[in-house]
């Protein structure tokens, strides 16, 4: 337990992950608190490293447009298809 207080964890944390070979709600616990200290860490490096840029942002959003473009395009094709069918089965 000291180990861990010594790189920084709060008393109650550190005491708790010591505590890990619980089960049921211990396990819970322990694997949310984990959870929070990772997200922790990586929003830390994220300020550390100057933060999401603009052109990482911009990206994404492009490429969701895309998707959603083509999801348009599959859907119409589709519909042409099935009349197309529709008009050579008569």
């Amino acid at each position: 337990m000291a180990s861990k207080k010594n790189t920084g964890l709060r008393g109650q944390v550190a005491k708790t992950l010591s505590g890990i070979h619980g089960k049921g709600r211990k396990k819970n616990l322990v694997q949310r608190t984990a959870s929070d200290l990772t997200g922790a860490a990586s929003a830390v490096r994220k300020r550390l490293t100057g933060g999401e840029t603009k052109r990482g942002i911009t990206g994404r959003k492009a490429a969701t447009t895309r998707k959603q473009n083509a999801a348009k395009r599959s859907a119409a094709a589709k519909r042409g298809a099935a009349t197309r069918r529709a008009k050579a089965a008569r």
